[in-house]
């Protein structure tokens, strides 16, 4: 029965974010086949990425392709997949339109209305914990008896308050093209306090593996930001073609 709500929060959390998407996309320039292209990139990278770690980690499963069916993902590696997803399809479309901006809010409202399938199916708890709001979940291997951190329901909260928030930022058209990038750089700070709240292996310096993949991509996507800032100021600087300077 879990498994079924899952599946069914899961496909609202797909739907509405095609859905949100389209309607993000509507005023960029581009051609309906190269919108779908970047959508396609974006969905494959983040599936591939989600899954990617778990994969790596079961060699066999890996060779014969269960693992790739099996259970276990991981939105930050989602997300980096998404990412670059979409960058592989502008390359290899040949578009140069920033399109980032316009998957911030799609994305952080499919995230935020999926956690709560990892909540009702009661996958993904945190630590034990003794809060007012805390949750007991039968997966857990103590079987439920103790009560947990619903790391679920903390992540759906940042996520939507960041759909709101970046849904403004966007309207008052600021950051213009670096929005996804500030959004996974928010996040991956996120995740990186809330890891402690979570009962992951940790390997060098007490740390988990999704707290160092915060720490490398945290400042790759700030010197992202400050690339991609110096190649809008230069164009702003440009005169334009209609006035015969160039």
């Amino acid at each position: 029965m879990n498994q079924v709500i899952y599946m069914a929060i899961m496909g609202v959390a797909i739907t509405v974010g095609f859905v949100l998407l389209r309607l993000f996309q509507e005023k960029l320039e581009l051609a309906r086949w190269e919108k779908l292209g970047i959508a396609v990139g974006g969905f494959c990278g983040a599936m591939i990425g989600a899954k990617l770690p778990f994969a790596l980690y079961d060699y066999n499963g890996l060779m014969d392709g269960t693992a790739w069916f099996a259970h276990g993902k991981t939105i930050i590696a989602g997300l980096l997949g998404g990412y670059f997803g979409v960058e592989l399809a502008k390359w290899v479309m040949d578009i140069r339109t920033k399109t980032g901006d316009s998957f911030v809010v799609p994305v952080a409202v499919s995230i935020g209305i999926g956690r709560w399938a990892c909540f009702m199916a009661g996958c993904c708890f945190g630590k034990e914990c003794n809060l007012p709001w805390s949750f007991a979940f039968p997966l857990a291997p103590d079987g439920g008896t103790l009560l947990r951190h619903p790391t679920q329901i903390y992540e759906s909260i940042f996520h939507l308050t960041c759909a709101v928030v970046f849904f403004v930022l966007w309207k008052k058209k600021c950051f213009p093209g670096q929005l996804f990038k500030i959004y996974l750089i928010a996040y991956m700070t996120f995740r990186f306090f809330t890891e402690w709240l979570r009962p992951e292996p940790t390997f060098a310096w007490g740390l988990t593996a999704y707290q160092w993949a915060a720490i490398a991509a945290i400042p790759l996507f700030a010197f992202l930001i400050w690339r991609d800032q110096q190649q809008l100021d230069a164009l702003a600087k440009e005169p334009p073609i209609s006035d015969g300077s160039r």
